[in-house]
């Protein structure tokens, strides 16, 4: 591989917002990729895969470069020529990379290799809680799952098509796809491609959707017919999913604080063809109230610490804190509280988590059973989703019936 002065600049312009602004991947790799329009595919996925490459094993490259934040710009080169370096990549005969110790770098590699928190690159006090909740062995794999780059999963719209038509449809546009055993909606690309710019996608025949993400909806057990109201409901994924699961026919209402998140929710039922959703944007406590015992099926897809989904957000690792686990465990008991009384009786609900630790699962679930609101409940039935054992997300989902 030949590296491109402009590309390798762009990259290192990426990392020094990331890391020394606090800006979110997602966000600054989006604007980087606007920045020249002779770009092709191939420099936009340098760009894209070497900074979250970098972002991802911040702590590791930092340690090996023998750099500390805040990153000045020949920090950052001396991380990128680690990266270079572990990645089989001929350093350019450029003045950024002069006197590169290639043996030393390889050495200490070695050497860190054989530390869990830096060979997989996290803070202290996560490494220390991962072990605590999943205990050394189900935390070392799952870390280690957690560090790979996530797959791209598709989500079939059956409202307007099916998987094989899809794969038709898709493979006529250039993108190769398979089936994934039993995930019935999943198609998972065999290249990473922009799919976001193809006519399927425009046509609202799939939304981008992790296989574990899909099963939540599944787990709600809703019909045609049925009132859902999605609690969380963000941008969408999952109302999206319930309304082709109950193919269009019945009541979901979305809600959720953020109204712009509702917005964007609106703008891709339209896309999808989904009627029979709509929006509420939760400004008062009246809104909820106004809907107690009156839906057969709820969803909380609960804010969480988002360590099940590392491995498409790496930057999450250095932006989480320990203070901030404490006061979301918190707001989900409130959640579940607030929210599971708008289940009528002979109703279910499901409390979901992009999370893989217990304290944010289980025991959110066993503590709530024991509240006043929980009384009235049962656990039907809960799954968890290790990324170490599926090859996705990591998850959490807890069915419970109002008796």
């Amino acid at each position: 591989m030949r590296l491109h002065r402009n590309l390798v600049f762009a990259t290192v312009d990426s990392l020094a917002e990331i890391f020394n602004e606090g800006k979110y991947a997602d966000k600054v790799i989006q604007n980087t990729l606007k920045r020249d329009k002779r770009w092709g595919s191939r420099d936009r996925s340098f760009i894209a895969e070497t900074t979250y490459d970098i972002v991802r094993w911040k702590r590791l490259y930092a340690e090996i470069a023998e750099v500390k934040e805040p990153f000045k710009r020949e920090d950052l080169f001396r991380m990128f020529a680690v990266w270079c370096v572990l990645r089989g990549v001929k350093i350019p005969d450029w003045p950024q990379f002069e006197k590169t110790p290639e043996r030393r770098i390889k050495g200490k590699f070695d050497e860190l290799s054989r530390i869990r928190k830096f060979r997989e690159s996290v803070p202290d006090w996560m490494d220390d809680l991962g072990v605590k909740e999943l205990g050394e062995k189900v935390w070392t794999n799952e870390i280690h799952a957690l560090n790979e780059q996530a797959p791209v999963v598709i989500r079939v719209n059956k409202l307007k098509t099916t998987p094989a038509q899809l794969a038709k449809i898709l493979s006529e546009e250039g993108i190769e796809t398979s089936n994934l055993r039993n995930y019935p909606e999943a198609l998972e690309l065999k290249e990473r491609t922009n799919v976001f710019k193809t006519k399927a996608f425009q046509d609202g025949l799939f939304e981008v959707q992790d296989a574990s993400s899909q099963r939540v909806a599944e787990f709600l057990d809703v019909e045609p017919g049925m009132r859902v109201v999605d609690t969380c409901a963000g941008a969408g994924g999952k109302t999206l999913h319930l309304a082709a699961l109950m193919e269009n026919k019945g009541q979901i209402i979305a809600l959720d604080i953020y109204g712009n998140k509702l917005k964007e929710l609106k703008r891709r039922a339209k896309r999808a063809g989904a009627h029979n959703v709509e929006t509420r944007s939760i400004d008062t406590t009246k809104v909820i109230k106004k809907l107690y015992d009156s839906a057969d099926r709820v969803l909380i897809d609960a804010p969480c610490s988002g360590l099940g989904v590392l491995s498409r957000n790496p930057d999450a690792k250095w932006k989480l804190q320990p203070d901030f686990l404490d006061k979301i465990r918190n707001t989900q008991l409130e959640i579940l509280e607030k929210y599971s009384r708008i289940v009528k009786k002979g109703g279910k609900m499901v409390y979901a988590t992009c999370s893989v630790l217990p304290s944010e699962n289980q025991q959110q679930v066993q503590k709530f059973l024991k509240t006043e609101a929980g009384k009235e409940f049962k656990l039907l039935r809960e799954k968890s989703i290790l990324s170490s054992e599926s090859g996705y997300d990591g998850f959490y989902m807890a069915s419970l019936q109002k008796e």
